[in-house]
């Protein structure tokens, strides 16, 4: 929830702007933190949720690791504080610069997910003088029960390997010897709300495992990914996402045998309900049948909408009126996906009246683009602009 003292220091703030409660991100990665540490488990921050500076020095000293998907994540996971012995790398188009960039930074393994990356892993590894420690990212064919661009489980996504082709992985893995293989990886989605996603994922894991056990490989490692939603309907009344049955629901399904160690991604559940996107409305346009709210920000600050028709909340923080009115509230880019919301109620709305955009501390700022040639949106955070 946005105080009412951030809003006043809103007023002399320059839109459109991201906005970070940094009290709820601490609360969020302690009651994290506290679960993973009652279970016994590893966690590693996805850094493409949010790879804001400030949030990325909270969340290292939290002592989570790094989940990266590029070398330049890699790279900035190590500059930022995160351990080398932390920092786990997937990704289905890894390139030679990259891989290097994460074999010479010692990192804990790299998830993968081909035979031709494994073979150009172990040759580059191999003329490092390093051998590279793996992990086999399993396609588990699981519906997440999400929206089809940010579903990776299923069979027909580019993501992962297949259950038929896991002989020519194991021969392979038995034939290179600059890389070692030391967990499986799973990730079935984003924005899972349906924790039954987790508990049949946990069944298929053992299913998965027993196929490399039986040929005598020990799985050390269980990589069981991110993908937990947050409430992007009521973010005020469900601020930190439901970790404590999510956990409760690993625990009790997922068989894990002596010796192994269980790891997870977070990503959105840690940092998408401490961000809010804060903007002006420039114009009121009349339309026949509709009104609509323009705002100083657009697709290129907050891109979620457009891409995945994503709902996030929207709220006018400064409107002095009790009236409820519906418009399309929309932004300056020149596209008509363009858009934050059809037939939002709000307070009657008019031009300077500060808005809300809530939820959007996952995928917000990090995929800031200056289409139009727009300006980036800045990042302020709560212990420095204002004061309780």
């Amino acid at each position: 929830m946005i105080t009412t003292s951030a809003i006043k220091a809103f007023g002399s703030i320059e839109t459109p702007f991201y906005y970070y409660d940094i009290e709820l991100l601490n609360k969020t990665l302690d009651e994290y933190t506290s679960l993973i540490g009652k279970y016994g488990y590893s966690a590693h921050y996805a850094l493409k949720a949010n790879a804001d500076p400030r949030i990325l020095s909270i969340i290292q000293k939290a002592g989570l690791g790094a989940d990266c998907v590029s070398g330049n994540e890699v790279a900035l996971a190590i500059k930022s504080g995160f351990s080398p012995d932390k920092v786990v790398y997937a990704g289905v188009g890894k390139s030679d610069k990259e891989i290097k960039t994460a074999l010479k930074a010692g990192i804990f393994s790299f998830n993968c997910e081909s035979v031709p990356e494994i073979k150009v892993i172990n040759d580059l590894a191999a003329g490092m003088g390093k051998v590279a420690r793996i992990a086999l990212r399993i396609n588990p064919d699981i519906d997440a029960h999400t929206h089809k661009y940010i579903s990776t489980g299923l069979k027909e996504n580019k993501f992962g390997i297949s259950p038929w082709a896991f002989e020519d992985f194991a021969k392979l893995i038995e034939e290179c010897k600059n890389v070692k293989l030391i967990g499986l990886h799973f990730h079935v989605g984003s924005q899972i709300l349906d924790l039954g996603v987790f508990k049949t994922l946990c069944g298929r894991i053992a299913e998965l495992q027993k196929w490399f056990t039986d040929r005598g490989f020990f799985i050390e490692n269980l990589n069981l990914g991110g993908g937990l939603g947050v409430d992007y309907e009521n973010p005020n009344e469900n601020p930190i996402a439901n970790f404590k049955e999510y956990f409760k629901v690993i625990n009790e399904n997922l068989v894990v045998a002596p010796g192994q160690h269980i790891h997870f991604e977070p990503g959105r559940a840690l940092v998408g309900q401490c961000g809010h996107l804060i903007s002006r409305v420039l114009y009121v346009k009349l339309g026949q049948k509709k009104k609509f709210a323009i705002l100083d920000c657009g697709m290129n600050d907050l891109i979620r909408p457009a891409l995945y028709q994503a709902h996030h909340a929207i709220e006018n923080l400064t409107s002095e009126y009790k009236r409820k009115m519906r418009y399309d509230v929309v932004g300056p880019v020149c596209e008509s996906s363009d858009q934050f919301g059809k037939n939002i109620i709000l307070p009657q709305t008019q031009r300077g009246d500060l808005i809300a955009i809530h939820t959007a501390g996952a995928y917000g700022q990090v995929m800031g683009m200056r289409y139009n040639q727009r300006d980036l949106a800045k990042a302020y955070y709560s212990d420095e602009i204002c004061q309780d």
